[in-house]
């Protein structure tokens, strides 16, 4: 791999961390995960070190970054225990960030969040806590492959709030197989009545390489059909409505100033950095990401390489459809005043009145933004809407006599 451009780029504002370690790997599961029940943390930090290391002489900062948002992310990150004081020291070597003003974000798993735990992540100063609770059903539990039942998922987000967490973070997973008996209403009436303030609701999907995907490649499962996952869907969408949730993006509900603010920071394009293995950054336009497995990411540092898979240098025409998708999943739109939104209703304005008559857009103020329906299909919304403004760009070169730059290509 030759050398990313990324010397002199601005510093992140954000950085996730990626802990790959895990005792048991979900059926539905796709992240670099590394199974074991003793996690290898000196190697880690000495790998994180090593991480950072390389990113600083890569990009020539040479004074410490401020940073407004840290994200842990897994794997199973309460595998660290009460560790997370340490990984503090490491990122604060190379980084600032105010501890009254950061957002501070660890992912835990039911199974393994203690009271001590949460409360030695307080200390460290961790001030998010997401919890993957994914179901309060037992059965449904099992069949998904999570280590936790009903009970231990109600455990541990009472543990998070006794700790002094104020923002708590509740997953759940919909569209399960019909053969997959549930109640779906009844989740999703059992997380708000968990008292959390945020909600991450996500499909169920079928990685290739997962046991699920391998499963359904099959035929021993048949996943849910299309009008049974959008019915589960929008009934989330409504109940959590009701109960004061705001949906701020198409999988993301947060009681009024609850909302994640490092996730905002993916979806507004701001810059970020990612350690450890499978981590993604993006950086002056460049998007880098490690090698995904922990052992080769261990090797790589260990042996004094660089942990990066590989890197590109977005086109104009990929940052034009970037910029729609990541607009369009959340509930700030577009501005009407956005050029982008301009070349957009030049290109495919009829399209956009016929979406918006069907309910799938909706105008609020001098922002565009998709409605709950609209989200259902917006893979598909945003590849048409980007394929008319690309045809509209040939047109308007063609009849320009001076054809379309490459970068501008998609």
């Amino acid at each position: 791999m030759t050398t990313p451009p990324v010397h002199g780029v601005e510093p992140p504002r954000s950085l996730y961390v990626h802990f790959p370690f895990c005792v048991h790997r979900c059926h539905y599961c796709d992240f670099s995960v590394h199974r074991t029940r003793a996690p290898a943390l000196e190697d880690w930090f000495e790998c994180l070190d090593l991480d950072l290391d390389g990113w600083f002489r890569l990009t020539g900062w040479d004074t410490p970054p401020e940073v407004e948002t840290v994200f842990i992310g897994g794997g199973t990150p309460s595998l660290l225990g009460s560790e997370m004081g340490r990984l503090a020291d490491v990122l604060k070597k190379r980084f600032r960030w105010d501890p009254t003003s950061v957002e501070w974000t660890a992912e835990s798993n039911p199974a393994s969040l203690s009271r001590a735990v949460a409360e030695s992540w307080r200390e460290a100063g961790v001030t998010r806590l997401s919890v993957g609770v994914q179901s309060f059903d037992d059965d449904v539990l099992c069949w998904l492959g999570r280590l936790h039942n009903a009970s231990g998922a109600r455990r541990a987000l009472a543990v998070g709030r006794s700790a002094g967490f104020e923002d708590i973070n509740a997953d759940l997973i919909f569209g399960l197989p019909e053969t997959v008996p549930r109640d779906w209403q009844t989740e999703v009436d059992s997380i708000v009545e968990a008292g959390v303030t945020h909600v991450s609701v996500y499909g169920l999907t079928a990685e290739p390489r997962t046991p699920l995907g391998r499963r359904v490649e099959s035929g021993v499962v048949r996943m849910v059909d299309g009008e049974r996952y959008a019915e589960e869907y929008l009934s989330a969408v409504e109940a959590l409505a009701e109960k004061g949730y705001v949906q701020y993006e198409v999988s993301s509900f947060a009681q009024p100033g609850h909302e994640c603010r490092h996730n905002w920071h993916y979806w507004d394009g701001s810059s970020y950095l990612g350690l450890g293995p499978s981590a993604h950054s993006y950086l002056g336009g460049v998007r880098l990401w490690n090698v995904f497995r922990w052992e080769a990411y261990r090797r790589a540092l260990k042996d004094g390489a660089s942990a990066h898979e590989d890197y590109e240098v977005t086109g104009a025409g990929e940052n034009r459809m970037e910029r729609l998708w990541l607009a369009f999943r959340t509930n700030r739109g577009l501005s009407t005043r956005d050029p982008l939104w301009q070349s957009a209703w030049t290109s495919a304005g009829d399209l956009l009145e016929a979406w918006s008559e069907a309910g799938w857009v909706v105008r609020s103020g001098d922002s565009v933004r998709l409605s709950a329906p609209g989200w259902l299909r917006m893979d598909e919304l945003v590849a048409a809407l980007g394929a008319r403004m690309q045809e509209e760009q040939k047109d308007t070169g063609s009849r320009n006599g001076d054809g379309i730059r490459k970068t501008d290509r998609t």
